[in-house]
């Protein structure tokens, strides 16, 4: 997943910056672009996925174009964000991979 969205932002981003005179989307796929190199690297997961899908959202009522591609890659974002960096990513590395186990039920 933190894959396939980075690839989404680092591709929808591309040279966006330098096209449009607007600083606010300069700024903002700047971010967007950063944010994407983070999740497909898998580092700071949780914080740029936040990123990712607060700047998508907010994108998806101030942009004309493609809502729905903005809702996607904002909700999965989002999700990436509460579930974390998984076992294959930097984060995985430098501070230790993390598992949940809920305790067995007593009968």
């Amino acid at each position: 997943m933190r894959g396939v969205v980075g690839a989404v932002l680092l591709g929808g981003t591309g040279l966006n910056p330098w096209h449009e005179l607007s600083l606010r989307l300069a700024l903002s796929s700047a971010s967007l672009a950063v944010a994407g190199l983070l999740l497909v690297v898998g580092l700071w997961t949780p914080v740029a996925g936040a990123v990712v899908a607060l700047i998508e959202m907010s994108q998806i009522l101030r942009v004309d174009g493609h809502p729905l591609v903005g809702l996607l890659t904002g909700t999965i974002a989002a999700a990436l964000a509460m579930l974390g960096p998984g076992h294959w990513s930097v984060d995985a590395r430098l501070f230790g991979w993390r598992r949940i186990e809920a305790p067995l039920r007593k009968k």
